[in-house]
């Protein structure tokens, strides 16, 4: 019979585990959280002391009558669950939902699942971290706070059930800055001057770029001054007056975090992070490799560290040493860059045995599984081994006064780039194919002009929008996927070709967010606060200090916006049109997906139709209305009212005016009105705004 109790949190670890102790073990999981704040109340006694309420989670009732007659049978219960604040939390509230006080109990943590660290892990047990328990209660009752506050208030005055949340309020205000951002931006012609040289026993052409005169970088802003440019350079005589070699190095990038492991994945296997960190609990919790049976593969998921034990380094050497040679494989550990704070409870995301190839599990795994394994065991090499090393050739060509250069470079040393290159890094150099050397005059083929316009900022990705919440300190490793999901599914912002858009109703929420509860939508406020949970965590700080000081003015934000967005209050506006079922005027209501008509005679007639808000433009293609419309994930764009039959769109809105130059329609972009018409680039002031 069992004498030792290990309870997890995954049913899927529990297989995996089992296999690696005796028979003296029993492994139970306790399915996630068992006790949770009340889903019907706010759940915190503001009045005494902000001390939580936790009942157990409906459902759960007999998962914990189960773990109690395992506790019964056990003489020893070791809390096995993730090594991090969610997972210390869960352990706590097995303690006291199991009423564990009188046992032999003690909490045991393991960055992988592997025989030799469960084994290692049962030999090193420890009590439960109180700090990393009280920094998860922080966070809870926070986000409770929030949302159980203000969301309420959303909900009234956008008639629909919305939400707000302490970090994804945040995370959707980054992304309508950056739509206004984009929205205001005002193209700005410049040109870029190729010269094609002609290199005596060659048949390609040297093609160097106009760098400016003389050692003065010079922008070619406008036709005119290129024109003039290429009257000056008609009759030059052009000779090389500097060539230099030299050497770069590229280092081999750091393992993954949870966040570089989100961006990674969805540039190069166009994952959402959702899908990245489903696919890598699987990974870690275990997966049946045949001849071998269940055994996770790679370490624990969530981590904002790329420390690597002393064993994995080792191996890794080792297997680098063997497969691709002594001089491929690097002596020091590669460092984290940036000084912020780390929390480095456990290691880098990697593999858990280096020698268990890709390739070699492919038939155990999924298409995706192998997708994702393979990129964090070759991220994971390719950290472990020495930099690629460049030669570098950098030219300069002088003509009639002017510059024109030439970057070119070879790969001389390969280095990691022989296992993993990052695929935003992709080289694109022209490679010289014999020496260059100065005062060598060179012969004019042609020139090559092209006209540009500066680009706006990017729209945010999932890719991109962790970075950048990872940049500003919002939110942790484990937050980042969750916050994403919650403000796609509330149809705040809709994803189209990567890009992250901002729909009609994220709009409205932010707006309202901003107006009412400026503090909470604050970046600099939610990286202060995230800085102070890390605090708790370390023991610095008491939870309770934190919570007393947020909520009161939290609580008089409230209730000061219950009064004021009263006087702003939504009401259903009455549209030009009739229904055509009882022939009431339609009213314009506001849904989950927007705005659309409906019959004021609710529910007698139940008829509704898409709203068209019309914008006072004809369509230059037939002369019919243009309308607000959407895309079917919720991006706004502008289109013909006869819509198919008619294809008219644009993103920007249009204006009444026509463009002085080309007669194309003119585009509202901040203070500004451009011309729609690639070609013409027309920009002008808006009197209008």
């Amino acid at each position: 019979m069992a004498k030792y109790l290990v309870i997890v949190e995954s049913p899927a670890k529990v297989k995996t585990i089992k296999k690696f102790l005796g028979p003296n073990y029993e492994v139970a999981a306790s399915n996630g959280h068992v006790r949770d704040l009340p889903k019907s109340q706010l759940g915190i006694d503001v009045e005494h002391d902000y001390e939580p309420k936790y009942i157990t989670i409906r459902g759960k009732g007999d998962i914990l009558a189960n773990l109690r007659k395992e506790v019964k049978k056990a003489e020893k219960i070791y809390l096995a669950t993730d090594p991090d604040r969610e997972g210390e939390a869960i352990s706590w509230h097995l303690y006291h939902a199991l009423k564990l006080e009188n046992k032999k109990v003690y909490r045991i943590t393991f960055n992988e699942i592997t025989k030799n660290a469960v084994k290692e892990s049962l030999k090193n047990p420890r009590e439960i971290n109180m700090d990393l328990v009280d920094a998860q209660q922080a966070r809870r009752v926070l986000d409770r706070m929030v949302g159980y506050r203000i969301s309420p208030l959303l909900w009234a005055k956008v008639k629909r059930g919305l939400s707000a949340g302490r970090v994804q309020s945040v995370a959707l205000r980054i992304i309508c800055d950056r739509e206004d951002e984009i929205s205001a931006f005002i193209p700005e012609e410049y040109w870029t001057l190729d010269a094609l040289f002609k290199i005596p026993g060659e048949k390609k052409p040297l093609v160097a770029k106009y760098y400016g005169h003389g050692d003065k970088k010079v922008t070619i802003e406008n036709e005119t001054q290129l024109k003039e440019l290429l009257k000056k350079l008609e009759d030059a005589s052009f000779r090389i007056t500097d060539c230099k070699k030299g050497e770069r190095i590229k280092k081999a990038p750091l393992p993954f975090t949870t966040s570089t492991l989100q961006q990674e994945a969805s540039k190069a296997l166009n994952f959402s992070t959702q899908k990245t960190m489903r696919l890598a609990q699987q990974l870690y919790e275990g997966v049946d490799i045949k001849g071998i049976g269940t055994v996770g593969i790679i370490t624990y998921l969530r981590t904002d560290s790329t420390r690597v034990s002393v064993e994995a380094e080792k191996a890794a050497k080792e297997y680098i040493e063997q497969k691709h040679g002594s001089a491929y494989a690097a002596e020091a550990q590669t460092v984290q860059k940036n000084g912020q704070k780390i929390q480095d409870a456990h290691e880098a995301i990697r593999p858990t045995d280096i020698n268990r190839i890709p390739i070699a599990i492919k038939d155990s795994l999924s298409r995706d599984q192998f997708r994702l394994y393979q990129l964090i065991w070759k991220r994971f090499v390719a950290s472990r081994m020495n930099p690629a090393i460049y030669e570098t050739t950098s030219v300069k060509i002088d003509g009639a006064g002017e510059r024109f250069t030439v970057a070119a470079s070879k790969l001389k040393f390969d280095g990691f780039l022989s296992v993993y290159t990052e695929e935003e890094e992709k080289e694109d150099n022209q490679i010289l194919a014999r020496q260059l050397d100065r005062d060598t005059v060179l012969s004019l083929e042609n020139f090559d002009s092209k006209q540009h316009f500066t680009q706006p900022p990017a729209h945010y990705t999932e890719a991109s929008l962790v970075r950048a919440l990872e940049e500003l300190g919002i939110g942790r490793p484990s937050t980042y996927a969750p916050t994403i999901t919650t403000i796609m599914g509330r149809r705040y912002v809709a994803k189209e070709n990567k890009n992250l858009y901002v729909t009609e109703l994220g709009e409205v929420v932010n707006q309202m967010m901003k107006e009412a509860f400026p503090t909470i939508v604050d970046v600099n406020f939610t990286a202060n606060l995230e800085a102070l949970l890390d605090g708790v965590e370390l023991g610095n700080v008491n939870w309770k200090t934190v919570v007393e000081n947020f909520y009161p003015d939290l609580d008089e934000a409230v209730k000061a916006a219950e009064k004021e967005l009263e006087e702003v209050e939504i009401r259903d506006e009455v549209s030009d049109e009739v229904c055509d079922v009882c022939g009431r005027q339609m009213v314009i209501k506001y849904g989950p997906h927007g705005r659309f008509l409906a019959c004021p005679g609710f529910p007698e007639c139940r008829n509704t139709k898409p709203y068209l808000e019309k914008i006072g433009v004809n369509c230059p293609k037939c002369g019919k209305d243009i309308v607000i419309r959407k895309t079917k994930k919720g991006r706004r764009y502008y289109g013909c009212v006869d819509n198919p039959e008619c294809d008219f769109m644009v993103w920007q809105k249009p204006s009444r005016k026509r463009c002085e130059k080309c007669g194309s329609i003119m585009l509202e972009k901040g203070n500004k009105l451009v011309c729609s018409s690639e070609d013409c680039g027309f920009v002008t002031d808006n009197v209008e705004k």
